[in-house]
């Protein structure tokens, strides 16, 4: 059985944010997922994603974690 890494996405209240560009997808391995993340987290918080968290089959590996950039 492999691995299935993803994130899930909130709002500055902490409500769950879904639709574009925010997507279900799984990745095979924790590098896959955080390298998607690298790509994209600007376009999600212009979406309004202000955190995310990383999962691994269903488990919080880390976050949540803020999108703000560091000053």
């Amino acid at each position: 059985m492999s691995e299935q890494w993803g994130w899930t996405f909130a709002d500055a209240d902490g409500a769950e944010v879904t639709g574009e560009p925010t997507t279900t997808t799984t990745f095979p391995t924790q590098s896959d997922a955080e390298s998607w993340f690298g790509e994209v987290w600007h376009e999600l918080a212009d979406a309004g994603v202000a955190s995310v968290t990383l999962h691994r089959d269903g488990a919080v590996v880390y976050g949540p974690m803020g999108l703000e950039p560091a000053p």
